[in-house]
């Protein structure tokens, strides 16, 4: 074991992991924080803080992932190359690690553009790539990034996400097998309704390997209504949502449709749970989290392993 996180026991343990996410409030409210943290107990292993997401302005990742701690829960703290430069980063992974955060995802980050600072200037100092190789090489050599070294190294479980439906296709597995020859252990993906293609992209991570040396975690996202269906489709950059899901959501009368929506994304882990690679799931339930318990209930996915 390379950590004491959580999700790396579980993953090494061979059972199917299960991850969720709890978005931060845009205020100082950590009443927010618990009570998503709370719905999620006992039905998923680690719960991911997300880190400005969609470039606004929210609660630290850090921050909120310490209020899930307290609750004896597992948080993975998010960090975006967008908003630090390699000094902040760095320092911000150890102090979250001295609060007992030992699970962290690397990103790059949505530009300003799409949040509610469009004016902002992106940092960039790292790539995520980049960021993940210092990551490895805090926890591996005891070393920051900059060569010097560190007095108790932080020893995190290093992730990273990937999107199997991006353009071009051709180069998706390329750019998962550039994270990890940087060291990454676990990926999460982009949200999936089109199985058929991510069963392609799969089956060219298996043909390389890279199944053999790092955890991929299949993104769901259950759909509450027709219009999330039709704007995710047409409105999200680097989302794939073949029209006969939009079609079958549209099928249903409105009342309906949160629980149609549910049911696909179980269809969905049903399906993937057979696909070879797959390791586990990484639900995200956009302010829905208290969906999440039954998705995973019945998906089949409890009781959640002890480690």
């Amino acid at each position: 074991m390379k950590t004491e996180s959580r999700l790396e026991k579980v993953l090494a343990s061979g059972a199917l992991a299960v991850t969720s996410e709890c978005g931060p409030p845009r205020g100082a409210v950590p009443e927010k924080v618990k009570e998503k943290a709370e719905l999620l107990r006992g039905s998923v292993d680690v719960i991911n803080v997300t880190d400005n997401q969609t470039a606004m302005v929210r609660m630290s990742s850090w921050a909120a992932g310490i209020l899930i701690r307290q609750l004896g829960l597992d948080p993975v703290l998010q960090m975006v190359t967008r908003d630090r430069n390699r000094l902040a980063m760095q320092a911000d992974i150890i102090g979250a690690y001295s609060h007992g955060i030992n699970t962290m995802l690397c990103l790059s980050g949505d530009h300003p553009h799409f949040g509610d600072h469009p004016m902002a200037s992106n940092v960039y100092d790292l790539d995520s790539v980049q960021l993940i190789q210092a990551v490895v090489k805090m926890r591996d050599e005891g070393k920051f990034q900059g060569g010097k070294d560190i007095d108790h190294p932080p020893k995190m479980f290093v992730g990273a996400a990937a999107n199997p439906f991006a353009d071009p296709f051709e180069l998706r597995v390329m750019r998962l097998a550039k994270k990890v020859k940087a060291g990454v252990d676990f990926i999460q993906t982009q949200c999936i309704y089109n199985l058929d293609k991510f069963e392609t992209w799969m089956k060219g991570v298996c043909d390389r390997g890279l199944d053999e040396q790092v955890y991929i975690l299949a993104g769901i996202t259950p759909m509450k209504t027709a219009g999330m269906a039709r704007y995710m489709k047409n409105r999200v950059p680097g989302m794939d949502v073949p029209d006969e899901v939009v079609k079958r959501m549209e099928s249903v009368p409105k009342e309906q449709q949160p629980e149609e929506g549910i049911k696909i994304a179980v269809e969905t882990i049903q399906r993937l749970k057979e696909v070879k690679g797959v390791a586990g799931f990484h639900i995200m339930a956009i302010e829905w989290e208290e969906k999440v318990p039954e998705i995973v209930e019945k998906a089949g996915l409890l009781p959640r392993p002890e480690v």
